[in-house]
C-alpha cells in the first residue's frame, strides 16, 4: 500500500502498470530458488510475478496488499505459474504495517528478501476512488476524472471527504504544510473552509477548484498542477501512511534472516527522508549495511514510464552473524518512531 509515485496523478488512459526499476529490484535480492520472500506492496503484481518466477520448489512468496483488488492480482499471477516445481505462496489482503502478524500466523520466521515498492499502481490511479483529478477540469466540479472524494485503499474508514468538510481552518494547513509540503498551505486551507460553507465538498472536482482558488495564478501555470500537494497530504493523513511505513520497516527489519535482505522503492521526499533515517540507523547500529546512495531509474526507463523519474531504491542487507537474538527494534523503540 503505498505512500506513492506522485501524488494526484492526470489520467487518461487504460488502467495499466508498469512495474519500476525491475531488474535493480532483482539484483539487490539476489533471490535463490528456495528463498522465503515477502512482496509487501503487490500493486499490480509486476515485482510479484518476477519474484515468483526466481523461485522453485522449497521456496515461499508472501504477497500482501490492503487493496483487495491488488491481493486478486496477486492470486492470479500464481494461478498462471503451472510450472511443477512452483514455490509455495501466501496472498494476503492486509496493511504492511502488521507484517510481524502476518508471519506469525503463517509460521514464517525469519526470510531472506522482503520489497516495499510505496508507489501506486495505475490499477489504483483508475480506480474510481478520489486518488487521481483531471488537468483540464473546469472550476466547478467537472473534469472527466471528477470522483468521489475518498482516498482509501480498502472499502471502509475515514475519507479524504471527512477530513476537508470537518477539520478546522489551522488544521487543515498544518496537514497540508506537513504531508504535502506546500508552500499555499495557508492559503489552500482558508480557500477550503470557504468553499464548503457553501456546500459540502464530496468530490474531486470540487476540491480542485477550492485549492485552485486559494492559490495564485503563476502557481496554476507551473508544471505541476496545484492540487498536486494537497492531494497527497491527504492521501497520506486518510491511510496512515507515515505510520505504516515506519511500522512495516521496523517489523520487515526484524524479519530478515542473516544475510537477508531489504529493498525499498520511495517516490517523494517525505517517505524516502523515513526509510533513509531508518536504514541508516540500522546499520550504524552494527546490524547491517545500506547502499550508500539510493539507486533511480536509467534515463531509457523513465522515458518508457514517466512515473518512474522520481523512484528511489534504497536496501539494507542484514548481517550475516547477528549479535544476539533481540530484535533490531524493540516494542519501545518502534513507537519512537511512528510518532
Amino acid at each position: 500500500m503505498p505512500l506513492l509515485k506522485s501524488s494526484a496523478i492526470k489520467i487518461d488512459m487504460e488502467a495499466r502498470h508498469d512495474s519500476v526499476l525491475m531488474d535493480e529490484v532483482l539484483e539487490a535480492l539476489d533471490v535463490q530458488p528456495s528463498d522465503t520472500i515477502v512482496d509487501a506492496t503487490l500493486g499490480g503484481a509486476g515485482h510479484f510475478t518476477k519474484l515468483l518466477s526466481a523461485l522453485g520448489e522449497g521456496g515461499v512468496i508472501i504477497g500482501i496488499d490492503a487493496d483487495p483488488s491488488a491481493v486478486e492480482r496477486g492470486r492470479e499471477a500464481y494461478a498462471l505459474d503451472h510450472r511443477p516445481d512452483r514455490p509455495v505462496a501466501h496472498v494476503v489482503q492486509d496493511n504492511f504495517r502488521n507484517l510481524a502478524h502476518i508471519l506469525e500466523r503463517l509460521g514464517i520466521g525469519a526470510v531472506d528478501g522482503i520489497l516495499f515498492d510505496l508507489g501506486w499502481s495505475g490499477y489504483q490511479i483508475a480506480a474510481p476512488r478520489g486518488f487521481s483529478f483531471s488537468a483540464k477540469g473546469g472550476p466547478s466540479s467537472g473534469g472527466q476524472n471528477d470522483e468521489p472524494l475518498l482516498m482509501t485503499y480498502g472499502e471502509s474508514g475515514e475519507t479524504a471527504a471527512d477530513i476537508v468538510n470537518t477539520f478546522s481552518e489551522t488544521e487543515l494547513a498544518n496537514l497540508i504544510f506537513t504531508y504535502g509540503e506546500e508552500r499555499f498551505a495557508r492559503q489552500i486551507a482558508r480557500a477550503i473552509v470557504a468553499a464548503r460553507a457553501k456546500e459540502r465538498i464530496l468530490t474531486t472536482g470540487a476540491l480542485v477548484a477550492a485549492i485552485t482558488a486559494g492559490t495564485p495564478r503563476w502557481y496554476q501555470q507551473g508544471r505541476s498542477h496545484p492540487a498536486t500537494k494537497t492531494f497527497q497530504a491527504l492521501r497520506i493523513a486518510v491511510n496512515d501512511e507515515i505510520g505504516a511505513l515506519k511500522e512495516g520497516l521496523a517489523a520487515a527489519l526484524n524479519a530478515l534472516a542473516p544475510g537477508g535482505r531489504l529493498a525499498v522503492i520511495s517516490f517523494h521526499s517525505i517517505e524516502d527522508r523515513i526509510v533513509k533515517n531508518m536504514l541508516r540507523d540500522a546499520a550504524q547500529a552494527g546490524l547491517g549495511t545500506v547502499n550508500k546512495k539510493p539507486l533511480i531509474p536509467s534515463r531509457t526507463e523513465v522515458l518508457q514510464n514517466r512515473r518512474a523519474r522520481s523512484a528511489k531504491l534504497r536496501v539494507f542487507e542484514r548481517i550475516a552473524a547477528l549479535p544476539s537474538a533481540e530484535p533490531m527494534y524493540a516494542a519501545d523503540t518502534l513507537l519512537s518512531y511512528a510518532q
